[in-house]
């Protein structure tokens, strides 16, 4: 059972927030592929973009505080490539500055998010 002394998702704001995160990019990789007829890069970051969302869904069910810390930082990791696939899908013209600079408006929001919870739960680990 997991124990709200550690889990701080408040109001869910951080699983609301990675699946709105998915919506956008399942929506980005359907434009790739139907606009700009790009079938692998698209692919890449339809797996690491909603791979957030999942991660922090399994979280919520974590077997103790050290396992919902894994799956966070396993979390932290996709988004973290996630970035790295806008910022590729821009420099190479699948996207333009404006789609960019809102995904990644987001994905930085949730990269902060996901910081701080991982890093309240190894305080609390610890404690």
């Amino acid at each position: 059972m997991v124990n709200d002394k550690w889990l701080i998702m408040k109001e869910n704001i951080i699983k609301d927030k990675s699946f709105l995160f998915s919506i956008r990019i399942i929506k980005l990789y359907k434009y790739l592929c139907e606009e700009k007829k790009e079938f692998v890069l698209s692919k890449q970051i339809l797996r690491s973009g909603t791979s957030v969302g999942a991660n922090v869904r399994e979280a919520e069910h974590a077997e103790s505080p050290t396992d919902f810390k894994h799956k966070m930082s396993i979390a932290q990791k996709e988004i973290n490539e996630t970035l790295y696939w806008l910022e590729l899908l821009c420099a190479t013209d699948y996207i333009c500055k404006s789609q960019f600079e809102s995904l990644n408006t987001d994905a930085v929001e949730i990269i902060k998010l996901i910081t701080t919870i991982i890093k309240t739960v190894k305080t609390n680990i610890a404690n």
